[in-house]
């Protein structure tokens, strides 16, 4: 099975400078969760990965936003057209990743209740 990039890929930012934090809304920084957790994490993932088309689907698509965003940025230097996709790829990329996260939060409210 593919390890979707959400979850074993650290994603560079040019917009971040060394000193910002590249979390997002005041989410734990995924190198300072303890490793329980990040397990868990993971699990839950690659669970819903297996279990729900939606979330499978999303995590396809920000695996594929990775990879163009990847290459752009193998690039030397970025045209005027290669930075708004830069752009447009990241906006598209937190989105996903906003709605993962909604699939992953309400799975979770629905094994407490």
């Amino acid at each position: 099975m593919v390890t979707p990039s959400f979850i074993s890929h650290e994603i560079t930012h040019r917009a971040l400078s060394p000193n910002q934090n590249p979390t997002r809304r005041g989410n734990l920084n995924w190198r300072s969760m303890p490793h329980m957790e990040r397990n868990a994490q993971d699990e839950l993932r690659a669970h819903l990965m297996s279990t729900n088309e939606e979330f499978h689907r999303l995590a396809q698509q920000h695996s594929e936003f990775a990879r163009k965003l990847e290459a752009l940025e193998q690039l030397p230097h970025l045209t005027e057209a290669e930075q708004l996709e830069e752009t447009r790829l990241k906006k598209m990329k937190l989105r996903l990743k906003d709605q993962m996260e909604a699939i992953v939060n309400q799975y979770r409210s629905q094994q407490v209740a």
